[in-house]
């Protein structure tokens, strides 16, 4: 626990005021006080020791850059897990587009969890993903299993179905937008990147 948070003496609202002035002491004192607990918000997203502390990092240097509009009034937790939240949602979006990083953060087995769990988790994301499918409407949901799950091209469904190939693309697209609204509200922000990546 950081020693500052039993100091009955730490004024928040006066850090945040003397750092928005430009004071270097305040800034270190604010870092002293909330890096660990922004370190530990962005392992809950980026579930990486030095990922975490990359972020952190990046979080105090904007909370300097932009020191000069903070406002004492305003919740300064507020503020800073908002930016901390933000800018890992950045990073998996960017884990989202390079294999290595996408390998490294959401298919390498942490070393403190087991197979089972991740037998589990995967489980239950197959469940979610079976879920959005089935609510699809009937000919998108048609079209969808003819392409994703049988591995058919735009034409073949066209001459299967009986229907225009432009019409076949739509349908998938209206799928794979209604999927994406669907696990949207209805997973976390890990498989929300995985999704990214398969539904891209």
């Amino acid at each position: 626990m950081n020693n500052l948070k039993n100091d009955n003496k730490f004024d928040l609202r006066q850090k945040v005021t003397e750092l928005s002035h430009g004071d270097e002491a305040a800034f270190r004192c604010l870092f002293e006080y909330y890096s660990q607990d922004v370190k530990a918000y962005s392992i809950r997203f980026v579930k990486d020791n030095v990922f975490a502390e990359e972020i952190t990092q990046d979080v105090f240097v904007k909370l300097w850059t932009h020191r000069a509009n903070l406002k004492a009034e305003l919740s300064f937790e507020a503020f800073i897990f908002t930016v901390t939240r933000n800018m890992c949602f950045n990073f998996l979006k960017k884990a989202a587009h390079e294999r290595e990083l996408a390998k490294k953060i959401f298919l390498e087995e942490p070393i403190e969890s087991s197979s089972s769990d991740y037998k589990l988790i995967d489980a239950e994301y197959w469940q979610i993903g079976q879920r959005a499918v089935k609510n699809l409407p009937p000919r998108c949901r048609q079209v969808y299993k003819l392409s994703r799950n049988q591995g058919k091209s735009y034409e073949e469904i066209s001459n299967e179905l009986g229907i225009s190939p432009n019409t076949v693309k739509n349908q998938m697209s209206k799928a794979l937008g209604l999927m994406r609204e669907y696990l949207m509200a209805n997973s976390d922000i890990v498989f929300l990147v995985l999704v990214g990546i398969y539904l891209s």
